[in-house]
């Protein structure tokens, strides 16, 4: 057919394979059922391979929520039938290949012929399709068929062999008599009994096994295709080692590690017994209340901008619907020690509002804010044929890291980007290590004041949630960036007002200072303060200012920094500088004139009055716990 050779379309195999093998797997038939994420690719990749002979199955079209894992997911292939899209892909890596098409799928009554004459199966089908899955490996173990299941999980894959004359699939997994959830949960469970792809699981109720719903992606699906054509390589040339089933393997790209896994007994082993027992309960709560959908634009821009930042996320705001595309923004200020005149929920609320602004465009409108009095703003919506925000995608992914971040210094790209959003504000960075140093100990002083200070007692005991990962109303301990330990005597201290100030006598907030602030002062690629054209004296000056901190991080988001605020060294050093009275402790108005000083002597006598915000920055992952926010219906007022 034209200008195809077999002999040469296959030759960069050579020296894998030897020329006589290559022509022994021309003449080998195996059958795949399945052609979606997995069975799509293991088709194409066997084909590759030069295998000549195929029997694939498959009853399904190709639909628009394929395009992410599945070979012959296109635009052009949408509402086609998956067999008949693949056996054309097939033909067009190799016209010769002899190829028998199952567009009804497979099941129990046609199994048998579906796998006869095949020398190997190789398993393509749906995670959910039990009963057919069932069907097929009982069909290999009774007509003597290896069969080879790689299954993509995160961001790797799974792997197990079934020989002839060794354990069968069903004895593996313990499917007989169970329940189809509990099937599943055996299937799952049984794949990767080592469960690497856990471990970075960003929303577990994403599976759901009840609903047939779990997440994929195309890097699982290509390694599966690899490592399922590999084994079949070995297989059908009758050459290397074969690990069979209770022995498994299991690959992951994310984390760079590779697990040999042996279960005597499959699911009936001791070990996985008890991981299926915690599957179960982590399934179970994992699985959250459907949530209310947002219904109309307001609310879908709001359920958007409600992840706006906020002190100790107090989410000081509360939301009034007043038409299809009006609604007002009501703030409350949160009077504690930090916020003594109000500023730091001005500043919130300029935050708020810069999100409300940003999640509008990812709905086609323009948000107009208008300040009605000092705690409330109307906003309006009206269409808009702009793009998005490129900032968008950024409100939900955006969070503090307080632990410890690489030095790496900022590129040309991260410094001019953040630079820009901030503006009309001007961004400092002090990233030398002197500048570096010196802030550690303005921050490690600044930590020694907050928690020595018996009137930030209240703030603190209700700013944090203990032995959580996510809090919808605090800040969960685990996001603190202290060690268990240290985290257990502060909630201990954080008990009662004698504890504290006991603690605090005895130099129990030396240990806390230098986990949450000295240390992680050095390490980062920069301290930054955001400097206004002019002090900020009014409401309307600090909301400005709050809008230019959201851009800056929600940029920084964007391209892959970390923030920490560091925002009370200037509330404190207002205070000083105004003679507010924050505390009757003279220790206390002591270490806010040191940490007045010291900011003052970092910045700049000049640039400090007009300084709005203070923060380090770097690069590496971002935090894993992190305060969440609470659900829509909550923030609005009836």
């Amino acid at each position: 057919m034209g200008d195809f050779d077999n002999s040469r379309a296959f030759v960069r195999n050579l020296g894998w394979v030897t020329p006589d093998e290559q022509a022994l797997l021309r003449g080998r038939r195996v059958a795949i059922a399945g052609l979606g994420g997995v069975g799509g690719s293991h088709l194409v990749t066997l084909a590759r391979l030069g295998i000549g002979k195929f029997h694939i199955a498959d009853l399904d079209v190709f639909e628009i929520e394929n395009f992410n894992r599945q070979y012959g997911a296109k635009v052009s292939t949408l509402g086609r039938p998956k067999a008949e899209v693949l056996a054309e892909v097939a033909r067009d890596v190799n016209p010769d290949v002899e190829l028998r098409v199952f567009g009804a799928g497979v099941d129990a009554d046609n199994v048998d012929d579906f796998l006869a004459g095949a020398d190997l199966y190789v398993d393509g089908l749906d995670f959910f399709a039990v009963a057919a899955r069932r069907a097929v490996f009982a069909a290999c173990a009774r007509m003597g068929i290896p069969a080879i299941t790689a299954a993509p999980l995160g961001m790797g894959a799974a792997l197990l062999n079934f020989m002839p004359g060794g354990m069968t699939f069903d004895e593996y997994f313990g499917m007989a008599g169970v329940s189809e959830n509990e099937q599943l949960l055996r299937f799952f469970v049984g794949l990767a009994p080592a469960g690497l792809q856990q471990r970075y699981l960003v929303d577990p109720s994403s599976i759901d096994l009840a609903e047939h719903r779990g997440p994929s992606t195309a890097m699982g699906c290509e390694l599966c295709a690899g490592v399922a054509a590999s084994q079949a390589l070995k297989i059908l040339l009758n050459r290397g080692d074969v690990l069979a089933a209770p022995h498994g393997l299991q690959y992951d790209a994310y984390l760079n590690k590779l697990r040999h896994t042996w279960r005597p007994g499959g699911n009936r082993n001791p070990l996985q017994r008890l991981t299926l027992a915690v599957a179960r309960e982590r399934l179970a709560a994992a699985r959250p209340p459907a949530p209310t959908p947002p219904t109309g634009r307001v609310h879908e821009v709001l359920d958007l901008a409600r992840w706006a930042p906020s002190g100790d996320n107090a989410q000081p705001w509360r939301f009034e619907v007043l038409g299809d595309d009006k609604f007002a923004v009501h703030t409350r200020a949160a009077g504690d020690i930090y916020d003594l005149r109000g500023h730091a929920t001005q500043l919130a609320m300029g935050t708020l509002l810069e999100t409300i602004a940003i999640a509008a465009t990812a709905s086609g409108a323009r948000a107009e804010a208008r300040r009605r009095d000092d705690l409330v703003f109307d906003v309006s919506l009206t269409d808009s044929a702009d793009t998005a925000s490129p900032l968008a995608p950024a409100i939900r992914l955006r969070r503090v890291q307080r632990r410890p971040m690489p030095t790496t210094p900022l590129t040309a790209r991260q410094h001019r980007a953040l630079v820009k959003a901030a503006f009309p504000f001007e961004v400092r960075f002090l990233s030398s290590p002197r500048d570096r140093a010196r802030a550690a100990r303005l921050n490690f002083a600044n930590s020694l004041l907050r928690l020595g200070t018996p009137e930030a007692f209240d703030t603190h005991a209700a700013a944090i949630e203990w032995n959580v990962e996510n809090s919808e109303e605090a800040m969960p301990d685990r996001a603190l960036g202290v060690n268990p330990v240290t985290a257990r005597i502060m909630r201990w201290a954080l008990g009662s007002r004698q504890r504290a100030a006991g603690l605090d006598r005895l130099g129990g907030s030396l240990g806390p200072a230098v986990e949450m602030d000295l240390v992680p002062g050095f390490a980062c690629a920069a301290h930054f303060v955001l400097v206004g054209p002019r002090p900020a004296r009014t409401p309307d000056d600090y909301v400005a200012a709050g809008r230019a901190v959201q851009r800056f991080w929600l940029t920084a988001t964007v391209v892959g920094l970390q923030v920490q605020p560091q925002y009370t060294p200037l509330v404190f050093r207002e205070y000083v500088r105004d003679g507010v009275p924050f505390s009757n402790s003279p220790t206390s108005v002591g270490r806010a004139r040191a940490v007045a000083a010291k900011l003052a002597d970092l910045v700049g006598e000049e640039p400090v009055e007009r300084a709005v915000f203070y923060g380090r920055i770097g690069g590496g992952p971002p935090a894993t716990a992190r305060s969440t926010r609470l659900p829509l219906e909550r923030l609005l007022l009836p």
